[in-house]
């Protein structure tokens, strides 16, 4: 059983990743660059980085007979080394300017990549990790709608993730990203607690732009569950313990 299928990832698209401490979402993040470049040698994978380094990326697409080491069409944005010239180094200036920043970048990058003619990949692998470090939620919310309208424009699609600190209770930016997404993906922990066999299971709900179709939909009554392996993970129905990958 593959999971995403391999129409999940399309143009105007914005998929919302959210996980929890007890069931990280690195590997579909991961899964989802692995995927993407497989389908095409000349597409396009554009990775916001905040949480995971370089390496880290490199490495694990190592792992599944992928190299992004030399390869152009893996570009790599740290966030943080995003730094343009500023006169006023205030706090909450220097945050709005580095997002602008970091949009206009993007911006380049995705004009650059249309001439192909493959959609390309945006990911933005850890939004929360942003507000934590003390990004606005009004910026952060301006800046995932940016992004959305950008990549709406340039015909590309958008993975964004987002942490769970409090379930069930949404917080506000997770409030403002479900009104955004076309999908929203949830990776959750077993009730009972992580086994060997099961690591977790995921779910797919609609987002408000595609409320006249059940297509990828993946309920909770009927989750896809998964084990992490050491290149990436298996998938397979709920209450089973086997599948492929």
């Amino acid at each position: 059983m593959q999971f995403p299928t391999p129409d999940l990832v399309s143009s105007h698209r914005l998929l919302l990743i959210t996980d929890q401490l007890p069931a990280p979402a690195d590997f579909l993040l991961h899964r989802f660059l692995h995927l993407h470049l497989k389908q095409s040698k000349t597409a396009k994978c554009i990775v916001l980085a905040v949480s995971e380094s370089l390496e880290r990326w490199k490495s694990v697409a190592l792992k599944a007979n992928t190299n992004v080491a030399h390869s152009e069409s893996f570009q790599f944005i740290d966030v943080f080394d995003q730094h343009p010239p500023s006169q006023n180094r205030g706090e909450g200036h220097t945050n709005k300017i580095s997002l602008k920043y970091i949009y206009d970048l993007l911006s380049v990058k995705l004009s650059d990549s249309r001439t192909n003619g493959q959609i390309p990949l945006v990911i933005l692998d850890d939004i929360t990790s942003l507000e934590w470090l003390g990004v606005s939620l009004l910026d952060l919310s301006r800046f995932a709608r940016a992004l959305r309208t950008l990549c709406v424009k340039m015909d590309a699609a958008l993975v964004v993730r987002h942490h769970i600190v409090t379930p069930p209770e949404p917080d506000a930016l997770l409030q403002h990203l479900l009104q955004l997404c076309t999908y929203h993906i949830e990776v959750r922990p077993l009730a009972s607690g992580r086994s060997g066999a099961v690591s977790g299971e995921i779910c797919v709900h609609l987002g408000p732009s595609m409320k006249d179709t059940n297509e990828h939909v993946i309920s909770r009554t009927s989750a896809l569950q998964y084990r992490l392996t050491e290149s990436s993970a298996v998938f397979f129905d709920k209450g089973t313990s086997t599948g492929v990958l």
